[in-house]
């Protein structure tokens, strides 16, 4: 018994020995993996001082394009060129298609039209009216389009569309949208109703809401002329010639600013009041940088974006075309239609800093906002009987120079308190027809459509009322 008792002590302590030895063995591989893995992750992440570092050039671009301190001014300095380009590049084609649509294609149809016996007001209705509006929409609205949405595409395709959500998501989320509403606000510089579509890359319904009813805040391609021409003829002037160009971009940027500034007060006030409700957080990828693909860019930007929101535009503007003439020509008793209307809104029209003539043309001229000066310019010469300026009653014009310009909005008495509620008012009231049209497809929603429509409109009336109420108390 006591050697079987011996015997099972000796078996234990070698079995606790092997056990032992073979735990050091396990431990001490395990602790050399670590090891070496750990050098592994260190040699391709820490690099010594005296190693030769490679140029990254992504980081590098991404510290400049993402960060904190030049994130958002180069993101401006960007768009501000895109914009530049798009205002300047489009001088050119847009005067060669007015020369072609306007002062060569319409005269031919008149004479054509009186060679063959046409009545007056039945050429007048179809050219001086219907094709008019149509030939002031191409001219005006196709190319600035041609040039921005393939820019804007470039930069998507590159990559840095991302970029600029990246930098503003902290913003639209304090005001209780989506951060990827900077994408769909920065597309509306080029067209509210391809605003209205780009956001459907927003998952939220609400913050999706959101962006669609601010959209309208980001100066469309339709409304740069009516703000650069007033900025050059009434704040331009005033400055030295030398400065005049620069003075006059300011205040359009300051314009521009203000609709930035807009767009995140109304979506602060959206997501505590009608549209509550907390913003979602959303996990955005920065992809990597990537050439251009310029066929595709090209496909995607002229035909998916820029005809098929040209088409809509022109659609809308035919009936407006002949909603114009009719009312210019059309009496009832020594005045015409839109004489007796402009005599209707002018008390409107003084309260908040404007008048009846450009009240009217607002109205009829919501199918596009590429024809809102020639229609003041024509209802101005309506108004006030002018002789040898324009072409008559319902023929839509413009003039060749900014003195032009100044004489004739000085007979209608116009001040610079006109021409700054005139920037204000276009910068902040109703969408479009073609807008408009859009955001009823996208929504399926009368009700969501009509805030969208007269939310802005509301707001602009009481930002110029404002507007006027001061100027006056202040600067007599």
């Amino acid at each position: 018994m006591t050697n079987r008792a011996e015997q099972n002590s000796d078996i234990l302590r070698l079995a606790n020995s092997l056990r032992w030895e073979i735990g050091e063995k396990v431990h001490d591989t395990l602790l050399q993996s670590l090891y070496s893995e750990a050098e592994r992750i260190a040699t391709r992440v820490v690099r010594r001082t005296e190693e030769k570092q490679s140029f990254n050039w992504e980081q590098t671009l991404d510290r400049i394009l993402t960060s904190r301190l030049t994130g958002v001014p180069v993101m401006i300095a960007l768009l501000a060129l895109v914009f530049w380009l798009t205002i300047s590049g489009a001088n050119v084609p847009s005067q060669l298609l007015a020369e072609l649509l306007i002062e060569t294609v319409h005269p031919f149809l008149k004479s054509s039209a009186a060679q063959i016996g046409m009545p007056w007001w039945l050429s007048g209705l179809l050219f001086d009216g219907v094709y008019l509006a149509a030939a002031w929409v191409i001219s005006v609205m196709l190319p600035p389009m041609a040039i921005f949405f393939p820019m804007f595409t470039l930069l998507e395709d590159f990559g840095y569309l991302p970029r600029i959500a990246f930098n503003l998501d902290n913003l639209f989320r304090k005001s209780g949208a989506h951060g990827k509403q900077a994408l769909t606000m920065s597309m509306g510089y080029g067209c509210n109703a391809a605003g209205v579509i780009a956001t459907r890359i927003i998952d939220s319904p609400r913050e999706r809401l959101i962006a669609i009813i601010t959209n309208n805040f980001s100066l469309c391609n339709g409304r740069w002329p009516t703000q650069i021409l007033i900025a050059s003829v009434f704040f331009g002037a005033v400055a030295p010639p030398a400065l005049a160009g620069i003075t006059s971009a300011l205040v359009v940027v300051g314009v521009a600013l203000l609709g930035i500034f807009l767009t995140f007060l109304t979506s602060w006030l959206l997501s505590r009041t009608i549209l509550k409700g907390q913003a979602s957080a959303f996990s955005l990828e920065l992809p990597p940088y990537r050439p251009p693909r310029i066929l595709q860019t090209l496909y995607t930007s002229l035909i998916d974006r820029t005809i098929f929101v040209l088409w809509r535009a022109v659609v809308f503007a035919v009936p407006a075309g002949a909603v114009i003439w009719l009312i210019s020509n059309v009496h009832l008793g020594e005045a015409s239609i839109a004489e007796h209307l402009i005599r209707l809104l002018d008390p409107v029209g003084f309260l908040i800093g404007l008048n009846g003539v450009i009240l009217l043309a607002y109205i009829i001229a919501i199918p596009a906002n590429e024809i809102i000066i020639p229609t003041v310019l024509m209802l101005t010469a309506l108004t006030l009987n002018l002789h040898g300026v324009g072409e008559g009653a319902g023929v839509l014009f413009e003039l060749a120079d900014e003195n032009a310009y100044m004489a004739i909005f000085q007979q209608a008495g116009w001040t610079l308190l006109t021409a700054v509620n005139l920037m204000l008012f276009s910068l902040v009231h109703n969408p479009c027809s073609t807008t408009i049209y859009t955001i009823y497809k996208e929504t399926g929603s009368a009700k969501w459509t009509a805030v969208a429509t007269f939310l802005p409109l509301g707001m602009g009336f009481a930002l110029c009322f404002f507007v006027a109420q001061f100027w006056r108390l202040f600067a007599g």
